[in-house]
């Protein structure tokens, strides 16, 4: 099931506070050329036990984490501030046209 963030959230802080609670795995870093590509690698690299995946605003880049993390503790979120959606082009969609802050993307 993956999250879409609704609730603004300073992106630096959001990365950040995941670092100290989970391994930053690896970073895809993409432009409007290989986005698609990168995003293809990137969502194979999640299928790992453990992984999670993080695509954030204005953001050209998504982010391989490992670990377990219960991110409504950790941010305080409460059911308003997040979406939750079993559709994997969901969470990029919303965030690409500025409708979220953020995707968790668990699979």
């Amino acid at each position: 099931m993956h999250k879409i963030l609704t609730k603004w959230i300073e992106p630096y802080v959001l990365l950040e506070t995941l670092k100290k609670d989970c391994e930053l795995v690896k970073d895809f870093t993409f432009d409007g050329f290989s986005k698609n590509t990168v995003k293809n690698e990137f969502l194979k690299q999640l299928k790992r036990e453990n992984y999670f995946g993080l695509y954030m605003k204005n953001v050209n880049k998504f982010y391989l984490f490992s670990g377990n993390v219960d991110i409504d503790k950790i941010f305080n979120l409460n059911s308003s501030d997040y979406i939750t959606t079993e559709d994997i082009e969901k969470p990029f969609d919303m965030v690409d046209m500025g409708k979220a802050e953020a995707g968790i993307i668990l699979l």
